[in-house]
Parts: C-alpha cells; sequence; structure tokens
C-alpha cells in the first residue's frame, strides 16, 4: 500500500484514473465516462431467456450495461422460475464465484431477503420492512473479503414500496474529486472509517472493522466501502475526512440525473459491481408465503468480461 493510502504497488493501480495523483488519467477517463453515461434504466435493462445459459448477445448486452454504469438489470420470462441454483449459474457466466458466506445468508451461500418474525442471532442489519440507507454491501468485512459483486433477484415484491436507488461509486468517484481531490485522498486513508464489532449476547461475532472508505485493486478498478448510517459508524476525526463525509452525504440528498429508481418486479435482478445503493419503505402482502422475497448473492469478485482476459 502506498503510504498510508489503499492504493498497491501494480502498475494499474499506480497507473489508475482513481490515484489522486493522475490527473491525466483521471480527466481523460472522466470525459469519456460522463459522455458515455446512460440517461435512463431502459438502456441498462437486458431481456435475459435464460439465466442458466446467457447468449453470447445477452453476455454482451449485460456486460455493456456494467462497463457503462457498474450495473445491469436483468429480465427472466414470466414463466421461468428462477431458484438460487439459476442465480449461482448466472453469475458464474459474468465472472462471480467466490460467495460470501456471511452471517445472515443461507447454508448455500446466498441470502432469502424477507421481513423476519425475529431477528436473527448474528444479523448485522435486520431484515424488516424499514428503509435501508445508502451503503455498499459488506462495508463490515474484513479488507481481504471486500465485497466486489451482487446480485439481488426478486421472487416476489412487495405489495407497496420496497423501491431501490442506486448511484455508481464512479459517478460519486468523480463528484468527490471534483469537489476537492483532497477529498479522495482522505477517504483513502486506512483509517478512514471504522464499524465497531458486533457483539451479541456476550460474543463477539465480528472484530472491529478500520479501513479506506475509497480503495483501488490490483487491477485498478475503483472500489468504495461505505455506509450512510449514523450509528455503529466511526469517521476519522479530521476535518477533511469529515468534509468528504458530508459530500458523500450531500450527493444522496439531492436531485441528481445520476440516481436511478427502480422497484424490482418478480423475475428481475440487479447484477452490479457494489454500487451504492439504498431501498425505502415497504408493505407486505399478508399470509405465509406471499411476502416480499428477494435472493442476495454477495462475491469477492467483480464482474468479468471473459474474451477481455484472453
Amino acid at each position: 500500500m502506498m503510504a498510508g493510502l489503499a492504493i498497491p504497488q501494480t502498475p494499474a493501480a499506480l497507473h489508475s484514473p482513481f490515484h489522486p495523483d493522475c490527473e491525466q488519467a483521471y480527466r481523460d477517463w472522466r470525459k469519456g465516462k460522463l459522455a458515455d453515461y446512460p440517461c435512463s434504466l431502459d438502456e441498462l435493462t437486458v431481456p435475459i431467456a435464460d439465466g442458466r445459459a446467457l447468449s453470447a448477445a445477452e453476455r454482451r448486452a449485460v456486460l455493456g450495461a456494467v462497463k457503462r454504469a457498474n450495473f445491469a438489470i436483468y429480465q427472466l420470462p414470466a414463466n421461468q422460475v428462477a431458484d438460487k441454483a439459476t442465480l449461482r449459474q448466472l453469475g458464474r457466466q459474468l465472472g462471480l464465484e467466490r460467495l460470501d458466506s456471511n452471517l445472515c445468508a443461507d447454508e448455500d451461500g446466498i441470502s432469502s431477503l424477507q421481513v423476519a418474525a425475529r431477528r436473527r442471532q448474528g444479523e448485522y442489519i435486520p431484515y424488516t420492512d424499514k428503509p435501508l440507507n445508502w451503503h455498499t454491501d459488506g462495508y463490515y468485512n474484513r479488507a481481504e473479503q471486500q465485497i466486489r459483486g451482487v446480485i439481488l433477484h426478486c421472487v416476489r415484491p412487495a405489495a407497496s414500496g420496497g423501491e431501490n436507488a442506486i448511484l455508481d461509486h464512479e459517478i460519486a468517484f468523480i463528484r468527490l474529486r471534483d469537489e476537492n481531490p483532497q477529498f479522495v485522498r482522505a477517504l483513502m486513508a486506512a483509517d478512514a472509517m471504522s464499524i465497531p464489532a458486533n457483539v451479541q449476547d456476550a460474543q463477539q461475532l465480528r472484530p472491529e472493522q478500520t479501513g479506506p472508505v475509497i480503495s483501488i485493486d490490483a487491477d485498478g478498478h475503483l472500489h468504495l466501502r461505505y455506509s450512510a448510517r449514523t450509528r455503529n459508524i466511526r469517521w476519522k476525526d479530521d476535518s477533511t475526512t469529515q468534509a468528504a463525509a458530508q459530500c458523500l452525504l450531500n450527493l444522496f440528498q439531492q436531485d441528481s440525473p445520476y440516481i436511478f429508481r427502480h422497484r424490482l418486479q418478480a423475475g428481475q435482478g440487479f447484477i452490479s459491481n457494489n454500487v451504492l445503493h439504498c431501498r425505502s419503505a415497504f408493505a407486505d402482502h399478508s399470509g405465509a408465503g406471499t411476502g416480499r422475497l428477494l435472493y442476495r448473492a454477495r462475491y469477492f469478485d467483480r464482474i468479468r468480461d471473459f474474451d477481455r482476459d484472453r
């Protein structure tokens, strides 16, 4: 790592447009990113005939959307039942293999998101119908187990509400860097944000996690580790870090053409490189087996274009 910043000593990272010292690389990348940025969710939505066997055109369309905005929405046919095995196979076709079997995941490593009658042992954020604030998944994970890719699949939507809002973390980076380049340096510090230990019934389920908010991986890709929660989040106590955190928070509290909003319907899903997102409150149907149900798969991998890797 570079002098306390979350930058590996690899050629790709040291010449990344996200490196705070690579001004021209950033300017060139920024120009291309914004020029090609989608104006609507229609540009990021891909109909898929079979999640278990993507056609070459479907795969290119998903990868194209992810390249532009770091996420895509897929739509499966109404008559196709997408179980967890389908979700697993869909991920594999896009380079998502290493699942994060976190405390809230089911035995297969994929979480069933639904309102729980009682809080599970060890669950960091309870599954409820209440709104979820802006965050990236797994922000409380260890540095070596950061979540790079996520699939969120809707089996049953809520009766009302449950809308997601999404902001590409690369757009958030642009806004931060353009506001003040020192904000990027501050949030790349190894002690920028801390998450207290998760202790339940006098047992520590997860130790305190301290790390950067912004980091660059060995391949030069940007990663964001963030939560807008006010409880159980501790920001570094210096003026630049505090101002950077407030700048990030301000992004979510204003209208922006870069924030997309969508309520997933049955058979739809988000697939992303762990972008910033939140969820509104919702009202559920009554009766067993009728409430909102989503499957969530978290990965240590980013979405990959195998053809370009050859």
